[in-house]
């Protein structure tokens, strides 16, 4: 994201493995406006003992700095807990100074249980293939969803949060446990958050938000469900409370997270890996029509199978219009997160 003064601030988590160990950490390095070259990296949050993952960045409309992050309790993405930090010096060299942190607690209640069985009604899902000894995929999450406990955890952050223009800022989520979406709204600038009705697919995560100009909000999600995996999509007409059941578009998507925004200009940019299988080219999309269609496309990066791996996009416009993107980057020579910054005509070919 960007600074109010023009610096650049990453963000990602590091580590030997948030499922096997504790050494896992968010950081973050920061790119001073004018400079050519990242700062050393910096700690920018480390619970002890406990890995930290999936950190996002957010600007609200007081210019405070939000990182919102979650905490992979017992080494179990469903235990998750969602914990944010809140600085309003954040332009210094090094890490910001933080001057607050607490988790956040959702309580989704009976309506998480009816909305999930509801969706899956809706879905009309083939289950033939599911044995007589085993409950069927549905079955299990609804019982799930019943459990105040089950349902009151386990959300992550992935994809960075958006602000409305009634000032309500909405924060997205997905759950490994259940395999679906929801988010997090505030309407008092994140003194208090509450959840949305489910987002509910077959695998549809890590929601990437968009605000149409007649006040529709659009996720784009990734695909963890059946094949052929194609980036889903759902939407909200009530400023991101409730719904539609998530469906496939016609996009391929590996089952990697995907990036969108909305331009200044009203043209919608979109980061994805364009495969059925893999991660070895990402591809950067335009839109002119708010996404009924992407007729523009160029990549990122691109590579021979087994060559590279390109994934986990992060997207913003900066104030001079340049698309600014971040990636996990790994080759055979090393991993890091590379950046890159772009005219948004250069993705049709200007």
């Amino acid at each position: 994201m960007e600074c109010p003064n023009g610096d650049l601030l990453a963000a990602w988590f590091h580590g030997s493995g948030e499922r096997s160990a504790n050494d896992v950490e968010v950081q973050g390095a920061r790119l001073k406006k004018g400079a050519d070259t990242w700062s050393p990296v910096f700690v920018m949050a480390d619970t002890p003992d406990i890995p930290d993952c999936n950190p996002v960045l957010f600007i609200d409309k007081q210019e405070r700095l939000w990182l919102f992050w979650a905490v992979v309790h017992n080494n179990r993405w469903e235990q998750s807990i969602l914990k944010y930090r809140r600085a309003d010096s954040y332009e210094d060299d090094g890490p910001p100074k933080w001057d607050w942190q607490d988790i956040i607690l959702l309580k989704p209640g009976e309506q998480f249980a009816q909305g999930v069985k509801a969706g899956f009604d809706a879905l009309h899902y083939d289950q033939s293939m599911w044995a007589e000894y085993a409950p069927e995929y549905t079955t299990m999450l609804e019982e799930a969803a019943k459990d105040p406990l089950k349902r009151g955890v386990g959300w992550m952050t992935r994809t960075n949060p958006i602000a409305l223009p009634s000032g309500r800022i909405l924060l997205p989520l997905y759950s490994d446990g259940f395999n679906i979406s929801l988010v997090a709204f505030s309407d008092d600038n994140g003194a208090t958050w509450h959840a949305s009705k489910p987002i509910v697919g077959l695998g549809n995560c890590q929601p990437a938000l968009l605000r149409k100009k007649d006040g529709t909000i659009v996720a784009y999600m990734r695909d963890n469900g059946v094949r052929p995996p194609r980036i889903m999509k759902a939407t909200s007409a009530d400023s991101g409370a409730s719904w539609s059941i998530a469906h496939d578009t016609d996009i391929p998507n590996p089952g990697s997270s995907v990036a969108a925004i909305a331009l200044a200009d009203g043209r919608w940019v979109m980061a994805f890996n364009d495969t059925n299988q893999g991660r070895r080219q990402l591809a950067i999309a335009l839109s002119a029509d708010e996404g009924a269609t992407w007729p523009w496309k160029r990549y990122l990066d691109k590579a021979a199978p087994g060559q590279g791996s390109y994934s986990y996009p992060s997207l913003f416009e900066g104030h001079d219009g340049q698309i600014h993107v971040t990636y996990s980057y790994s080759v055979a020579g090393g991993q890091s997160i590379k950046h890159v910054s772009l005219d948004p005509d250069w993705i049709k070919g200007n």
